[in-house]
Order: structure tokens, then C-alpha cells, then sequence
């Protein structure tokens, strides 16, 4: 065993670590892989998706698929690091389908809507 001390913002903590030879170290068990990723729905060709710039949570919806929207119109608000950011239309088109719902936790570069 060896102490040590260690300051931390300004706290004294005083720790022991134990010394162990490389035999002494089990191999982790291999863990499960991890499922793979439902494949994403094909987009039709000219259509634009929008997908979400960070992760964060949906927490509202302003469109529906079928709807008209121009360019600038607030698609939905995206809260992240504790700010509303609104996701915008980037162009004049209609809303080919909508991917997530409000309350919904997304990724970042997931797929929000498709546009046509």
C-alpha cells in the first residue's frame, strides 16, 4: 500500500492505493456487443433531411408531415446545456415526415424531419 495526498479545490484528502503486479490483474469479461442501429428510413431523392446540430431534448413540435413551411420557419425547439435552440426550415418545401416527437432525447446528426 502507498499513501498519498491529494489536494482537490483546495481540500486535503489523504489516500492509499494498493500496488499489484500484472498477474494479479483478472481480464475483464468481454462484454455483450452492442445491437445494431435500426437502419434509417430511405429519403426520397430530393428530399433534405434535418437533423439535430447536438444532442439535447425536443421540447416542442411545430410541424406535421404534409405541411407547408418557408424558409426561417421554426421546425421545432431543441433544448440543449439548458438553452432553447429553435431548428429552422432551410428553405421554402413541405414536410415530408417528422422523426421525433416533444420530450423525446436525441443525438446529435439525428434525423429531426424530412423535407421535399
Amino acid at each position: 500500500m502507498k499513501a498519498y495526498r491529494v489536494n482537490v479545490n483546495g481540500n486535503v484528502y489523504e489516500i492509499t492505493l494498493e500496488v499489484i503486479d500484472k498477474a494479479d490483474i483478472k481480464a475483464a469479461p468481454d462484454a455483450a456487443p452492442a445491437p445494431a442501429a435500426a437502419p434509417a428510413a430511405p429519403v426520397a431523392a430530393g428530399a433534405k433531411t434535418v437533423t439535430a446540430p447536438m444532442p439535447g431534448n425536443i421540447l416542442k413540435v411545430n410541424v406535421q408531415a404534409g405541411q407547408a413551411v418557408k424558409k426561417g420557419d421554426v421546425l421545432m425547439i431543441l433544448e440543449a446545456m439548458k438553452m432553447e435552440n429553435e431548428i429552422l426550415a432551410p428553405c421554402d418545401c413541405t414536410v415530408s415526415s417528422v422523426n421525433t416527437t416533444a420530450g423525446t432525447t436525441v443525438e446529435a446528426g439525428a434525423v429531426l424531419c424530412t423535407l421535399a
